[in-house]
């Protein structure tokens, strides 16, 4: 199977060519079972001989192969090539293809399968498998990134915020920023002070990404504004459970009417709107860029070359004193996406109880953490910690290509470990996390009392049933009148927007962007967002 799966994937990278799961097998006369795979991601590449790669194969009796995507390569081909022959390899992770698949019947219903294995079964309530059903009312996939154990762990706000230069706030003697106005107010006095940088470059004070899909740069901070979590497509209250469009709200006019004066002001990049995303990764990639709103997976690779000075701190921003704040959230659980057994699987018994077994907590263990002893100490109390030669073995990139296999793109859990005690890995337990940290990091942490970025920000409370509805809407399709609305949606928001903030006269051009948006049929857009909000909060109840 997996060598048809070569041929039709030739511009992917085939991570296991060799069988180290065969040499296993041979030496301990186990039958240790290879499963194929296929990952709509760029993903790491690890040895064929990699320690915990085999030592996992010999506690479950069973590996995979794993087969991702290499830069540039055509998606849209590799998925019709594998559909048109109907032939899969034995696990899928689609992403953003999901639906395709499921529309080719590529995967085969894993509910029986989900019973009959403990981990796995326990691994979502009730209520989050029911999430996940199908029309159809079948499990076709298991989200990957939706599970926290106990609470979370995060160091990292890897999500949406406003972000600043701890430059800026070493300059500024670590105030606090709370509001909109604040946040403003610091960029304009620092960029007085400092309109040129290091690199004799002039400073930008504010920058905007509005490229496709990753406009939400512009276009959603309303929500957060607010104190909203990010649902993405709208709002919804707490209490009453009410959908409602964060476009339209008094916060979102305040919103890009501050936008309008700094644009004017010259705060903000005056080619925002012309250049493309990676003209935009380019300029934060100079250390010029004092601030602006993103979601740090988003632009973390763009900076992670910069000076300690320059790197970006997040900024629970709301749009005046008195709301509280939350940036930050938990696990979101995303139905969209998820790990599924195709209809090509010889063993899909097998398949799943490989799964279940990356759940157990030793394996688990093992993956994120790797060997007690080599990859990690434990102390008297039971706390997981790294030596000064384990903490180089976990930047080694070498090290981690032979030694560390974590099966990212399988089921596992984030927040703590399973043993109630530590974080489930290293990067996510606050004082290994502080220890790394550069003197001036360690020195504006100090200075808000924190050891984390996520500590920077208010700590995530249980998750609304609904969260995150970005999830619900990924599943859109333009045949449908709700569908249909969120395209002619963002395309209004596209095309005015950008206008709405350049404008001479931003309350003219409010108004004719506000004409234009309520053409695209938003009724049934938040109809159907209603409804789910409904259906989710019955099925919690």
């Amino acid at each position: 199977m997996f060598r048809k799966i070569v041929s039709l994937m030739t511009a992917c990278t085939i991570i296991f060519m060799g069988s180290s799961c065969d040499k296993q097998k041979n030496e301990s006369k186990e039958d240790v079972k290879i499963f194929s795979s296929f990952f709509n991601a760029q993903g790491t590449e690890i040895s064929s001989e990699n320690t915990v790669y085999n030592l996992i194969g010999e506690k479950t009796g069973a590996c995979c192969e794993l087969t991702w995507l290499n830069k540039g390569d055509n998606i849209d081909d590799i998925v019709e090539k594998m559909i048109m022959k109907n032939d899969y390899p034995d696990y899928i992770y689609a992403g953003n293809k999901h639906q395709r698949f499921i529309e080719a019947g590529a995967y085969i219903p894993l509910d029986s399968y989900i019973e009959k294995n403990e981990n796995l079964k326990n691994y979502f309530t009730e209520e989050e498998w029911d999430r996940v059903r199908e029309d159809d009312g079948h499990i076709y996939i298991i989200p990957v990134f939706s599970k926290e154990y106990m609470y979370d762990t995060n160091t990292l706000h890897n999500d949406e915020a406003f972000w600043i230069q701890v430059k800026v706030l070493r300059w500024a003697g670590y105030p606090e920023i709370n509001t909109l106005d604040e946040y403003f107010d610091l960029i304009e006095a620092y960029i007085k002070e400092n309109p040129v940088a290091e690199n004799g470059e002039k400073n930008i004070g504010y920058e905007i990404l509005n490229e496709g899909y990753l406009y939400f740069c512009l276009e959603n901070p309303p929500q957060f504004l607010d104190g909203y979590p990010n649902d993405g497509s709208c709002i919804v209250d707490r209490e009453t459970h009410k959908v409602i469009d964060y476009n339209t709200t008094e916060t979102a006019r305040l919103w890009f009417r501050k936008l309008n004066e700094e644009y004017h002001k010259g705060i903000i990049d005056p080619e925002c709107f012309v250049m493309t995303a990676q003209q935009y990764y380019d300029k934060l990639a100079t250390g010029n860029v004092i601030g602006m709103v993103d979601q740090r997976w988003n632009f973390q690779r763009s900076v992670e070359n910069l000076t300690d000075e320059c790197s970006y701190v997040p900024l629970g921003i709301t749009i005046r004193e008195g709301i509280e704040e939350h940036y930050h959230s938990s696990v979101a659980f995303d139905v969209s996406q998820g790990l599924g057994v195709s209809v090509s699987c010889s063993d899909p018994e097998g398949a799943v109880k490989f799964i279940n077994d990356l759940i157990s907590p030793e394996i688990h263990t093992l993956r994120f953490w790797g060997i007690e002893g080599k990859d990690y100490t434990v102390g008297e109390d039971g706390i997981f910690y790294l030596t000064d030669e384990q903490s180089g073995f976990a930047q080694d990139a070498d090290y981690k290509f032979n030694e560390r296999c974590q099966y990212d793109y399988f089921p596992h859990y984030k927040g703590m470990d399973q043993d109630g005690k530590n974080a489930y890995s290293p990067d996510y337990q606050p004082s290994e996390f502080f220890k790394k940290l550069s003197p001036i990091m360690q020195e504006c942490f100090s200075a808000y009392d924190v050891q984390t970025y996520v500590e920077l920000l208010n700590r995530s409370g249980e998750n609304a049933p609904w969260y995150p509805m970005w999830s619900y809407t990924n599943t859109f399709t333009p045949d449908t009148p709700h569908g249909k609305a969120k395209e002619d949606m963002d395309a209004v928001k596209h095309e005015y927007l950008p206008r709405v903030v350049m404008s001479d006269d931003f309350d003219a051009e409010w108004e004719r962007y506000m004409e234009a948006y309520e053409k695209c049929n938003v009724k049934a857009y938040i109809s159907a967002l209603q409804a789910e909000v409904d259906r989710c909060v019955k099925l919690a109840e």
